[in-house]
């Protein structure tokens, strides 16, 4: 068979391909870092979920005297497991965020009386961080007032309620909340509320009761954004039936990629488009990686088995457990696990109803490069790599997010003649 002959350019030029390959790959990681950086400069990250407020509590009794919200990277002797704070004003600049839903959390052990009390402190001491920070944190409760602060450099500061425990059953609560500056409301945190079921507890309601379904009627009418990380899917359900604006998702993710139960189900992503809510991905290693999402099952069955074996002997259990982790060593989540979670929910909803939540301060460490609030460029960076365009990044950083809040104020503007909602939990039987 006679050689193919290829013209002298033509041989020059494969040989320049053959030798190019690092250079043309150096090229596009410029390429894909200025497209995420650009997206960055033209839409700061707008985040869904972080527990500072929480952290005030546990570490500072919420005592402000004492606490430099400029550099919190030395208060791990605050900590019991000698654990720095993953937020400061420095690091959130680094990591680009414009804006933050700062988490006005209580635990759900409370009862109703004491939960209300301790949110109404968590709010006060939230404002007051604000008010500490004025050339860096500004209070923010409409979309306006956020961009308005991100055009002055500052970080829009919201506040968001995690557990409808926190609002005493009562709509009039609800109401006071929200005159204080709230624009979420979680409806439940990790156990159930009267009036609806949480992820992870057993069901008592099947999602929502009639209460529960006033609940985000009022919070629809007051334009305070209905929050379901947390609740169970029978309730993601009868919200999104009841919602008549956009409802989000403020730090979960996709449970086709990690089965946990706080993620949420292609059921609920696939109606989303027709809501108009957003799904802000969490950064929280057991929900976004299976990996370590199976090895904490391991590792909770081998205590259990452990507890059985060694009744009464507490030291026994703790030895054999240690023994256990040494041989296996939890396995870390990545920015490209959390990159897999926006992917299949840009598959299955669009890309429209993505955001980010992060939920630092509420967990040990964030994944692998993104461990604390100065990770958000590299998950960008990782985005634009899988072809991610900037207008696409614009959204996920903050632009859909906005655009919720906008509908829920819009929507609240349309009730403003609509006297507030009466329901009562245990109203009396009508003669």
């Amino acid at each position: 068979m006679q050689a193919i002959r290829l013209p002298a350019v033509l041989l020059g030029a494969a040989a320049l391909a053959l030798a190019a390959p690092a250079c043309a790959q150096a090229l596009r990681a410029e390429e894909v870092a200025a497209r995420a950086n650009a997206a960055l400069e033209a839409a700061p990250v707008f985040d869904g979920h972080n527990d500072v407020p929480n952290q005030l509590r546990d570490r500072f009794a919420n005592r402000l005297a004492d606490f430099d919200f400029t550099d919190t990277s030395a208060t791990g002797a605050s900590h019991p497991d000698g654990r720095a704070m993953h937020t400061d004003l420095a690091r959130l600049r680094q990591g680009r965020v414009g804006a933050q839903f700062w988490s006005v959390y209580v635990p759900a052990t409370k009862n109703e009386a004491e939960a209300v009390r301790q949110v109404l402190e968590q709010i006060d001491v939230t404002r007051r961080l604000i008010d500490r920070y004025p050339d860096d944190l500004q209070l923010a409760t409409t979309a306006d007032e956020v961009e308005r602060a991100m055009m002055q450099g500052r970080i829009a500061s919201l506040l968001g309620a995690e557990g409808g425990h926190a609002i005493g059953s009562s709509l009039a609560v609800l109401r006071q909340l929200h005159a204080l500056g709230v624009r979420y409301l979680t409806l439940t945190h990790n156990a159930n509320v009267p009036w609806a079921d949480a992820a992870t507890d057993t069901p008592e309601h099947d999602g929502l009761t009639d209460f529960g379904r006033a609940v985000v009627r009022e919070m629809n009418r007051l334009g305070m954004l209905v929050d379901l990380s947390h609740v169970s899917e029978a309730t993601m359900m009868d919200a999104l039936d009841e919602a008549r604006a956009p409802v989000i998702f403020s730090h979960s993710g996709a449970r086709a990629v990690t089965g946990h139960a706080r993620n949420v189900p292609d059921s609920v992503l696939a109606r989303l488009p027709e809501n108009g809510g957003v799904v802000m991905v969490v950064a929280l290693p057991r929900f976004i990686s299976e990996a370590v999402r199976q090895w904490g099952a391991r590792r909770a069955g081998e205590e259990a088995r452990l507890k059985a074996l060694w009744l009464g002997q507490p030291g026994k259990v703790a030895e054999g457990l240690a023994a256990w982790d040494k041989a296996n060593p939890e396995p870390r989540a990545t920015i490209s696990d959390m990159a897999d979670h926006i992917d299949h929910i840009r598959k299955v909803a669009g890309v429209e109803h993505i955001g980010i939540g992060g939920d630092f301060d509420g967990m040990p460490s964030g994944p692998e490069g993104f461990e604390d609030v100065r990770g958000y460029p590299a998950l960008f960076t990782e985005l634009a790599r899988r072809g991610y365009s900037q207008a696409e990044l614009e959204m996920i950083a903050s632009r859909n997010i906005l655009r919720v809040m906008r509908a829920a104020e819009a929507y609240a503007a349309s009730l403003a003649d609509v006297p507030p909602g009466e329901a009562a939990i245990n109203a009396p039987a009508p003669e």
